[in-house]
């Protein structure tokens, strides 16, 4: 794959976007001048060298691969012809047979990165239509495997749950974090060493789960039979229904995914 590929992003003006684009720059999948990107109000002051423009149609025929990256409430709008275009979306809720009817082109992925594609450390499902060829799942591949992580999936089921499970991205841990800091400071430490700690714990656990690669629940349980201050914490955490928290949080999620692609 060369930088001669010509890949839009509509919506390239957005956190998402911007980091797509940013990222595929910075991995040499594609070249400046081959890369166009639309936006809607303010042009930003990024990517030099890349062709900005208000005018989608005009991003699709510049381009060979055209990422939709707008939110599923504006996509109402935005009538593109893709004909004879790899069309990947990373709009949440958006099945592939509405994609493929919009935007006339039966090379349809439809993808769910997150916001921590901005550096680098971006967890993405995606799954292709069945005229989406191995070339075009490269690309893909190639495409979010510059954002982080990829992994091709079986079914749109997958990704409507994974929407709200990986595509939340920093949402949950910041929870954690946010809730972690205030109980600090609210026992007397600085804001500035409540935030230290929390993503230095944060950022610690993820390399640890990374290069032990043990199941999270074994860890847990390594600390809960130690029988010391963490599983104290651990304990308390579960009597006061934790577990039952997370799991109606990621049922709300599918749920809320599922029906925002059976809306008209």
């Amino acid at each position: 794959m060369g930088v001669s590929l010509r890949i839009g992003v509509v919506g390239a003006a957005g956190w998402l976007g911007g980091a797509i684009a940013n990222s595929i720059l910075d991995a040499g999948i594609v070249s400046s001048e081959n890369l166009s990107l639309s936006y809607r109000s303010a042009k930003p002051e990024r990517f030099p060298g890349a062709f900005w423009t208000r005018d989608n149609q005009e991003l699709a025929a510049r381009s060979d691969v055209v990422i939709m990256s707008v939110r599923p409430q504006d996509w109402d709008v935005v009538s593109i012809d893709a004909k004879q275009k790899l069309l990947i979306s990373v709009m949440a809720g958006i099945r592939i047979s509405a994609l493929r009817q919009r935007h006339k082109t039966e090379r349809v992925v439809r993808a769910l990165p997150n916001a921590a594609a901005e550096v680098l450390l971006s967890y993405t499902p995606w799954i292709a239509s069945k005229a989406v060829e191995e070339c075009d799942r490269d690309i893909v591949r190639a495409i979010f495997g510059a954002c982080g992580i990829q992994d091709e999936v079986k079914s749109e089921r997958d990704i409507d749950y994974l929407t709200g499970f990986s595509g939340t991205g920093p949402a949950f841990p910041s929870m954690l974090a946010s809730a972690m800091m205030e109980h600090a400071v609210g026992h007397g430490l600085s804001v500035d060493t409540a935030r230290r700690a929390v993503i230095a714990l944060l950022m610690g656990t993820g390399r640890l789960l990374e290069k032990r690669q043990e199941c999270p629940n074994d860890i847990v349980r390594a600390f809960v039979d130690y029988r010391g201050v963490t599983a104290a914490a651990i304990e308390e955490m579960r009597a006061a229904g934790f577990k039952d928290a997370v799991s109606r949080g990621l049922s709300v999620a599918f749920k809320k995914s599922e029906s925002m692609g059976d809306s008209p």
